[in-house]
């Protein structure tokens, strides 16, 4: 504790080049715990985007690119699905609840899906939590719709306004649906997860503002009301997708098995969790090289400190010869050099964990209503004190290498002058 202390009062001497080394190792902390809580956050809203929903059923293509649009709205299905070939696993004796989803146009930009309102009994994310109406309620009529929370907040659309669906998935159509408006009766709690970002109608919906298309185009001479659209038939003839959910677990194989052997449709069914990991293993590589960058951030503050230290070194020379004349062995010496080194590295990384904590108060909210990831403040993990440890570790390491240099120094050496 005696040679803590006088490192210390060592340190106070040097006060101006103390701190320049506690801010770059406060920074550098700072910056690898931030990135560090930023990756885990991402892998666990990822991994949450979905949940309680045993299949992902679709036309047959890659498990990856099923997942991408049916979950997360982005790209476009090979095929679509019969209602036909819907129905029949919809019915199954091992299936418990089923959301079929219809998918192809949008609104400014954002996804417009079509599905019925199982999808807000059943839908389910971040260990099983259910979606929530902001405002408002899920659609009764054909032509309603429900917003998730970006869309309403981005768009400010509120109850009761009415909304123009476009054909196509692209953020500039010029085919527009605006014969058939919908009114928006609800708006979701925000989520974090492309649920946020997607405009719900019903398949109904989906289906009377193409009932006078066929391939994209409106046909000519064939254009329908909206009211009298509400006469015809509006049972969907084809889907997108759709979601299972089983009355056991144990069923899962056996279900996805009898899908993907379906000989009347080539189909495809997937297990949301295995497709969200491959998923994120293909994304790991530039999470990877981020985390590979931020350790290099933090290598050069701690080199940096090094740096300071051997060049201050020559100018400490006296100071060492009057610490060696006062009866100081060589190793006190190289104690106390090594102890600055570990102190300044402490102080550091408990000035970076302020700094962190600081940075997600305030940053915090803005994170979550733009990004839709939820950061908490909570007490570092098990991995975080590891790292902790490891950059603690480090500086002292690191401090050895000055401390034996002044170990090395002699007292006739430290009093001598040299021309």
């Amino acid at each position: 504790m005696a040679i803590l202390s006088l490192a210390f009062k060592s340190l106070l001497n040097r006060r101006f080049t103390a701190t320049l080394i506690l801010v770059s190792i406060a920074l550098s902390v700072s910056l690898l715990l931030g990135v560090e809580r930023l990756r885990v956050e991402s892998r666990n809203s990822f991994a949450n985007t979905i949940s309680g929903t045993d299949l992902v059923v679709g036309a047959r293509s890659g498990a990856i690119n099923l997942l991408l649009y049916s979950v997360f709205r982005i790209g476009d299905a090979t095929n679509n699905i019969s209602w036909k070939s819907y129905r029949k696993f919809a019915d199954h004796s091992l299936v418990k609840w089923t959301i079929p989803i219809s998918l192809g146009d949008s609104h400014l930009g954002y996804r417009v899906m079509g599905t019925n309102q199982d999808y807000f009994l059943h839908y389910k994310y971040a260990r099983k939590r259910s979606l929530a109406f902001d405002q408002g309620q899920p659609f009764e009529q054909v032509y309603q719709a429900v917003l998730g929370h970006e869309v309403a907040e981005m768009l400010n659309y509120r109850i009761g306004q009415k909304i123009v669906i476009a054909h196509g998935a692209g953020k500039t159509s010029f085919a527009m649906h605006d014969d058939k408006p919908f009114e928006v009766v609800g708006i979701l709690e925000p989520t974090g997860t492309p649920v946020d970002r997607t405009v719900h109608v019903p398949l109904e919906g989906i289906e009377a503002i193409h009932s006078d298309w066929i391939a994209g185009r409106q046909v000519p001479g064939l254009k329908l009301s909206a009211e009298d659209t509400l006469k015809k038939n509006l049972t969907p003839k084809q889907i997108t997708a759709f979601m299972v959910g089983l009355k056991s677990k144990l069923a899962t194989f056996r279900v996805q098995r009898e899908i993907n052997d379906y000989r009347k449709e080539p189909l495809l069914a997937i297990l949301p969790g295995v497709a969200l990991q491959q998923l994120w293993d293909l994304m790991s590589v530039a999470e990877n090289a981020l985390l590979v960058v931020t350790i290099l951030v933090v290598a050069v503050g701690l080199i940096g400190m090094l740096t300071v230290m051997l060049a201050g070194l020559n100018e400490r020379r006296r100071e060492m010869a009057i610490l060696r004349s006062v009866g100081a062995r060589p190793g006190h010496v190289l104690l106390l050099v090594t102890g600055e080194s570990l102190l300044l590295s402490l102080v550091g990384m408990a000035l970076g964990l302020l700094l962190l904590y600081l940075g997600l108060f305030i940053a915090q909210p803005f994170i979550e209503a733009n990004y839709g990831l939820h950061i908490p403040i909570d007490f570092p993990s098990l991995r975080e004190w590891m790292i902790l440890g490891l950059v603690g570790t480090s500086g002292m390491i690191i401090g050895l290498i000055p401390g034996f240099r002044a170990y090395r120094y002699s007292l006739s050496d430290g009093m001598s002058i040299r021309l």
